[in-house]
């Protein structure tokens, strides 16, 4: 049997469920026959659709735009259709209940008349509140861009680096981009930071040096008086295109390479930098992925080689699971780590100072923003651009701005 027959069927069954109970929501809400075959027409289109992307396009369809809206699609209608398959099968569930006390007690229980159409209203009220979301997100969230500050305290940070500012933004996914007007917004507000250095934590493709292309003079315009430094992602290493030879795919990688010097960054690959500031100096190091369950090319100790344990130390490095098996616990003391990676998965819900919520949780312990242990700081930015999934939901795209203060 093959691997991938189980999970299909289990998918398809699923799916199956979903879309009975929502029609069942629909035969209760209306007689009509007519919005009934749309409703049936429409669903089946949906994930046709999906599926001829998946069994018609390379293993890099996960990366292109047309499987990426055939994704959204997806998303637009079956998160609705879950919130109402949960709204029926708990009503359900209920008129389970009481048919279970009607029989326990000999007792006749009558409905509430006209309940099952009330819950399926409901329902379907309820429903719109995430598909109003996915198609926001879709339209105009993924360029959402947001500015968001932090000002770090150390008691070690060297007295020139008092003030000293780092925008970091992590994620291009160049190969998504469509909107070249957006983009350039975006980069705009980058260089509106005015910060001191600007660092970019990996990802600047989907899969392929030429998804690049496009926007190397737009990125190229990035200015910051003590330079520009990157790291590679676990997408810039081209794991996820099937190449026809393994030369291929060793040319695509060196290309990927190639496009940092051409919009003017410093590409750090297992390799540290000092930066220098009235004779004081803090230490860049930047190491290549590294991440539980992805490529792990990464190697922490080779990149800070000959940096001691009084440096006040900065590590780019793409996937955050790295520093919380590794990095945070580290003997030599690294102060700051910038990584990315997650996106949020952008979708979940953030209320600053109340409430935070996202699915990506389920899969990093850190996966949005900063945090602390043992003294040392990792960010995880949400990433610039969008990958998969067209859209972003609540989980909007990121630029970081982090000032450094001495305590």
């Amino acid at each position: 049997m093959p691997r991938w027959l189980i999970p299909l069927l289990i998918t398809c069954f699923v799916f199956l469920t979903v879309e009975l109970y929502t029609f069942q929501a629909i035969k209760t809400l209306t007689k009509s026959k007519w919005l009934r075959w749309i409703w049936i027409f429409v669903g089946v289109a949906i994930y046709m659709h999906l599926f001829y992307v998946l069994f018609t396009t390379p293993r890099s369809a996960g990366q292109t735009n047309q499987f990426q809206w055939a994704v959204g699609l997806l998303m637009t209608s079956l998160i609705p259709k879950i919130v109402i398959l949960a709204m029926m099968f708990g009503e359900d569930v209920f008129r389970w209940f009481q048919k279970l006390i009607s029989y326990v007690s000999k007792e006749e229980t009558q409905a509430l008349v006209g309940r099952r159409r009330f819950v399926s209203q409901l329902a379907f009220g309820l429903a719109a509140i995430p598909f109003a979301g996915i198609i926001y997100g879709m339209i105009k969230g993924k360029y959402n861009y947001k500015v968001l500050k932090y000002q770090l305290t150390f008691k070690d940070l060297p007295d020139a680096f008092e003030g000293f500012t780092i925008t970091q933004f992590s994620d291009i996914h160049s190969g998504s981009f469509t909107n070249a007007e957006k983009i350039q917004y975006g980069v705009d507000m980058i260089n509106e930071q005015e910060s001191d250095l600007i660092l970019f934590t990996g990802d600047i493709v989907n899969n392929k040096a030429d998804e690049m292309d496009n926007w190397i003079e737009m990125f190229g315009k990035l200015e910051a008086p003590y330079g520009k430094y990157s790291i590679l992602g676990n997408h810039d290493y081209g794991d996820y295109v099937d190449w026809e030879t393994p030369e291929d795919k060793k040319k695509n990688f060196q290309k990927v390479k190639d496009i940092h010097p051409k919009i003017g960054f410093d590409l750090l690959l297992n390799e540290h930098r000092y930066i220098e500031k009235d004779g004081q100096k803090i230490a860049l190091i930047g190491v290549e992925n590294w991440g539980k369950g992805f490529k792990r090319t990464g190697d922490l100790e080779k990149a800070a080689a000959g940096v001691q344990q009084e440096d006040f130390k900065i590590v780019m490095s793409h996937d955050p699971s790295h520093w919380d098996l590794k990095i945070k616990e580290a003997d030599l003391k690294y102060h700051l780590t910038l990584s990315g990676h997650t996106h949020g998965l952008q979708m979940g819900i953030e209320i600053p100072g109340f409430f935070r919520w996202s699915p990506s949780q389920y899969a990093y312990k850190q996966w949005a923003g900063m945090y602390e242990e043992l003294g040392r700081y990792i960010n995880v930015n949400r990433g610039f651009g969008y990958h998969a999934f067209p859209g972003r939901v609540g989980i909007w795209p990121e630029v970081t701005v982090i000032e450094l203060k001495k305590a």
